[in-house]
């Protein structure tokens, strides 16, 4: 099996809303992916109709090489699955949580479960209904790395979190991975950047890209380009400008398909008698959020 999740075509309205259109995306077994966007860009929805917790409109959906219509106890005994909200049993202790849950999973690993009890610093005697949301999280990880699932699913794990937290939950992903397939959906980009192998950005319920984090780090760079003047916006430029503004004598934008010779041959083009001061990498969230400030830039001039 090449591909842990396949989806074609997949699609689901809310009323007028069209959360998720034509969602085609592959990815790979083995994986950390990330599905990354602005809060209401479809990320929860896409989770939600690959666990079938909604039905989709239109389109197909297969989770380890099975349709997600006949998705059923032997298949889900596969997949451990975070959700932003979990709900758990709040009467339970961890260990009651671990006792209840380990009949359901042939692959349950008692040790796993402790040694990532320790590592997530978990009461394990405590009632759950005293957790925080944080710990909520934990445990609610615990529970989904114990059994050693081959896809780990989850939605917007970090939302609300202290950095400590985020820390514990990253370091637990980290040291259970093996061979497992990670899919996360999430806003939170800081903490996505050091899991993700992967990223898929997701706008307006359409998928915008999918490719490697190492490839897309290196076509994104931030571009200042200096005037002896004023600076001005050139009357045409490369669609792969992003965010274009003038601050001053200076012309600073994105470039989005980043090429060194080809960036100098294009401002020689766009701008001439302007010279080009400065060309930076980008950090993953730098990236996001230019991609949204573009998306936006798009919507409002529509």
């Amino acid at each position: 099996m090449s591909h842990a999740i396949e989806t074609m075509e997949l699609s689901r309205r809310f009323g007028p809303t069209e959360a998720v259109h034509c969602l085609t995306m592959q990815v790979p077994a083995g994986s950390v992916c990330a599905l990354v966007g602005p809060n209401g860009a479809g990320k929860t929805t896409t989770i939600r109709l690959l666990m079938r917790l909604l039905d989709a409109d239109a389109g197909t959906a297969r989770v380890l090489g099975t349709d997600v219509r006949r998705l059923g106890p032997d298949l889900l005994a596969r997949i451990g699955y975070v959700s932003e909200s979990q709900d758990l049993h709040e009467w339970m202790t961890v260990d009651d949580l671990c006792a209840y849950c380990a009949p359901f999973y042939r692959t349950w690993d008692r040790d796993l479960a402790l040694g990532l009890c320790r590592l997530l610093d978990l009461p394990r005697n405590r009632p759950l209904r005293g957790f925080s949301r944080g710990m909520r999280m934990k445990a609610a990880l615990l529970v989904s790395l114990a059994f050693r699932p081959e896809l780990l699913v989850m939605d917007e794990p970090f939302t609300g979190l202290d950095p400590l937290v985020r820390e514990e939950i990253s370091q637990g992903m980290l040291d259970v991975s093996g061979e497992r397939t990670t899919f996360i959906a999430s806003h939170e980009v800081d903490e996505i950047e050091r899991l993700a192998d992967h990223v898929a950005f997701i706008d307006g319920g359409r998928l915008q890209f999918m490719e490697p984090t190492n490839v897309l780090l290196a076509r994104f760079r931030d571009v200042e380009v200096v005037f002896d003047g004023d600076a001005r916006l050139p009357a045409s430029r490369p669609a792969t400008w992003l965010v274009a503004e003038v601050c001053g004598r200076s012309l600073r934008f994105v470039d989005s398909a980043h090429d060194e010779a080809g960036l100098a041959a294009q401002v020689a083009h766009h701008v001439p008698g302007a010279r080009l001061a400065a060309v930076d990498p980008k950090s993953l969230r730098s990236i996001v959020v230019s991609l949204a400030r573009a998306s936006r830039t798009v919507h409002l001039e529509a």
